[in-house]
């Protein structure tokens, strides 16, 4: 697993327009990772985790007990396996984990995930962002039926979640399979969320309510898989 924070980061733009970082004495270079698309050049990669080791130290959970790095054919990744025994002070996601160190307004978040949910109208996993504390966040849900609460963008602002999105889809086409998740964010309270698609968004939002906060994975109530977890932030 590979982690970059600000204090290690030594940019340096190459003749490409990829980044390379000096860190601990090892130089990484960003086109080792999953190549951001050419509209997120300018926003260079701050934090990238494959999970292929066991250090879960940059994450911070709302239950660590129902979290564990996890082996299939060979591959690494991040398993939320059980439900976190957490008491949100709101109606919201119970099982969080996010980056504890890194806090962005305007970025891009990358990651490949699983469900490992049984099929049914709420099956979900969910993206965070803007997260201030446990009753101040924004979310995606990704909700394999849309209803009022489910497959939407949600704020949480010490009161029960609120749907903040003004477009969305049916729903999430979730299979068993892996699936790749996107979510842009500016600074001016645009907000894009992509899901497997990557030319069209499957929701957007408005809001400016919260500005930098931590970002993170997990689910409303479900279980899943996490991988390649990239944040790309000016």
């Amino acid at each position: 697993m590979r982690f970059l924070s600000r204090s290690m980061m030594v940019p340096t733009l190459l003749a490409t327009g990829w980044l390379a970082w000096s860190a601990g004495g090892s130089q990484l270079r960003a086109d080792a990772e999953p190549k951001p698309p050419a509209e997120l050049l300018g926003r260079p990669l701050v934090f990238f985790s494959d999970f292929e080791d066991e250090s879960l130290a940059r994450f911070r959970f709302t239950d660590a007990k129902a979290w564990r790095i996890t082996v299939d054919d060979g591959k690494r990744s991040l398993e939320l396996f059980q439900q976190s025994q957490f008491e949100p002070p709101v109606r919201s996601p119970l099982n969080r984990a996010l980056v504890t160190d890194l806090a962005v307004d305007s970025f891009v978040l990358d990651v490949t995930l699983q469900s490992t949910k049984k099929d049914y109208n709420h099956r979900d996993l969910c993206l965070f962002f803007g997260y201030q504390d446990d009753a101040h966040l924004y979310y995606v849900h990704f909700g394999k039926q849309t209803d009022p609460h489910a497959n939407q963008i949600f704020i949480v602002d010490g009161k029960p979640r609120l749907k903040i999105s003004t477009e969305t889809t049916a729903g999430t086409p979730w299979t068993n399979a892996w699936h790749h998740a996107r979510l842009v964010r500016d600074s001016d309270g645009t907000i894009e969320v992509y899901f497997d698609d990557m030319e069209k968004p499957a929701m957007r939002a408005k809001d400016t309510t919260f500005g930098k906060g931590l970002v993170g994975v997990g689910s409303f109530d479900d279980t899943g898989k996490f991988d390649r977890l990239a944040i790309y932030a000016r």
